[in-house]
């Protein structure tokens, strides 16, 4: 039996230990990377540097080359929290059970925090591509879908439409688009840079690609449930807030009930589409479960 947690709490103490590096190899500790450290390092779950590492082992390789990208990667994701979480955003004050930080700091501290996670992102992307020993095609091709995935074609769009959408009803359809862009963009190239750098086929390149969309909108369904009934000492910031906000959200067009069958129809189409590999997508297909089983 795959034990899940132990997996991801490995995985985890390593993205860690590369995260603390690579904020080390900074200028001296200056405001501005203190407020990065306090964002990065505040514990979260780390599931999409982990689904980069899941699927390159899913292909056959693991190294320091694609854990660096993966690290990339949760930046970027970090960065888009702490925009996130700002006053002309979400106006939230916790994330992951402590202050956000432009509370912890101040408003503009939080910005440049941001905007400096995001390109030390593609600092350690482009340095990386030079040592890593993977072609340099694939790292091309990693950093332009990360480019999109974080920009105007994907997460930032995303955001964009999720706050347009306040108060103003949306059809499923459009929904799904706008979650696909704001959630699922960077987690489906997640697992696209793992299997890309680890020297993925055509063919295994399109089914964790099947696998990461599914999953993607999943983990959004998941969120969305569970900023309705969640707990919030547990997930360490508020819930009931998308309803306060006149967000659109699964549970508001759907119901609890059929967005609670919806995520699992996704996590069983994410599991068909890796049905064909072996048991070294285990923690693909663990992970994929824990999507709808989490509580935070």
């Amino acid at each position: 039996m795959f034990d899940l947690s132990a997996y991801m709490t490995e995985k985890r103490s390593r993205i860690d230990h590369h995260l603390t590096e690579r904020l080390e190899n900074s200028p001296a500790p200056t405001l501005l990377t203190r407020a990065m450290t306090y964002s990065l390092m505040a514990g979260g779950k780390r599931i999409r540097p982990i689904l980069c590492l899941a699927s390159a082992e899913a292909v056959g390789r693991g190294d320091t080359g694609i854990l660096t990208a993966a690290c990339a990667i949760e930046m970027i994701h970090t960065y888009s929290l702490i925009h996130d979480d700002l006053p002309a955003m979400d106006d939230d004050a916790l994330r992951r059970g402590k202050p956000t930080c432009h509370t912890a700091f101040d408003e503009a501290t939080a910005i440049l925090a941001g905007d400096a996670l995001l390109t030390l992102a593609f600092e350690v992307l482009a340095h990386t591509a030079q040592s890593a020993g993977i072609a340099p095609d694939r790292w091309l091709r990693v950093i332009g879908g990360v480019a999109r995935a974080a920009g105007r074609s994907g997460m930032i769009e995303g955001q964009m439409q999720d706050m347009a959408a306040e108060g103003n009803p949306l059809d499923l359809d459009r929904l799904e688009r706008m979650h696909a862009l704001k959630t699922g963009a960077l987690i489906e190239v997640s697992v696209f840079t793992g299997a890309l750098l680890a020297g993925a086929d055509e063919w295994q390149t399109d089914r964790l690609g099947r696998y990461a969309r599914n999953i993607g909108l999943a983990f959004q369904v998941c969120d969305d449930l569970l900023n309705v009934y969640g707990d919030s000492e547990q997930m360490g910031k508020a819930t009931g807030t998308d309803h306060e906000r006149g967000k659109a959200t699964y549970p508001a067009l759907m119901g609890l009930g059929p967005s609670r069958r919806l995520a699992e129809d996704l996590v069983h189409e994410s599991l068909k589409a890796i049905e064909e590999f072996d048991n070294r997508s285990d923690p693909l297909r663990a992970i994929a479960r824990y999507t709808i089983d989490r509580t935070r």
